[in-house]
């Protein structure tokens, strides 16, 4: 039987270029949106023009009984063997402007919808013994940012969750890992002034932003059977910013 992945937030950016790499692989692609509607379809629907599988499929991450209803589906008809959750927002603001209702939208998506996901495809890959979970956190996350502290404490909250659920999962050969992408050309990148992104590209060793197909080449190893004694691990593509 073909392999299943889900990826949260997989109409655009990171998630897109990671849904596409995943498709091409080989895998039965299932394209989470909540408001990308029309981009998760039109990008499902090309890649099944190509003779490959993809369905888009909406649910809010924020929901944890949306999510558990979303996955059972997914595992119930296919299965499910890799779960990437790349759905998140950025926040760009000083300490003293950030709002209560700022803060908690940024980690309802970042974090707690992580934790949904993982929570639902553990039950699902638990069974079976086996899986691939891979979340994306950010270079943020690591070392944190000036004016992104809320989006890098989400981030490196991902990154916590990661390690420690990697060691609670292996006993069932299901692997988790972590993905800290540098700064990348996509939608998030363009909510951040243009002087801030000129920076960073002049700070970046590479001297340029990566590609979303980049990211992806990086999560696709880590779901692969190559990546099989990987486990807890943060990978971060950032084009040497951050070592």
């Amino acid at each position: 039987m073909k392999k299943t992945a889900l990826v949260t937030g997989g109409g655009r950016g990171i998630g897109a270029a990671v849904s596409e790499k995943l498709a091409r692989s080989g895998y039965h692609v299932y394209i989470n949106y909540h408001h990308s509607e029309a981009r998760a379809k039109e990008l499902a629907d090309r890649l099944c023009r190509e003779g490959l599988e993809a369905e888009a499929v909406c649910c809010d991450v924020t929901d944890g009984e949306a999510v558990g209803e979303m996955i059972s589906r997914i595992a119930e008809k296919s299965g499910i063997d890799v779960l990437v959750n790349n759905a998140g927002v950025s926040h760009y603001a000083m300490i003293q402007d950030v709002t209560d209702a700022e803060w908690d939208r940024v980690f309802d998506i970042n974090v707690k919808g992580t934790f949904h996901a993982c929570r639902e495809a553990a039950k699902a890959m638990y069974w079976k013994r086996s899986g691939r979970i891979i979340n994306i956190s950010s270079m943020w996350g690591i070392c944190g940012a000036s004016c992104e502290s809320v989006y890098s404490a989400s981030k490196a909250a991902v990154i916590g969750f990661t390690k420690s659920l990697a060691k609670e999962l292996a006993p069932a050969d299901i692997t988790v890992n972590c993905v800290a992408p540098g700064a990348t050309e996509t939608d998030m990148m363009k909510e951040l002034p243009e002087e801030a992104v000129e920076l960073l590209k002049e700070e970046t060793p590479l001297g340029r932003l990566a590609s979303p197909e980049e990211i992806a080449e990086t999560v696709a190893f880590l779901a692969s059977d190559a990546a099989g004694f990987l486990t807890g691990q943060v990978i971060s593509p950032n084009g040497g910013l951050v070592i």
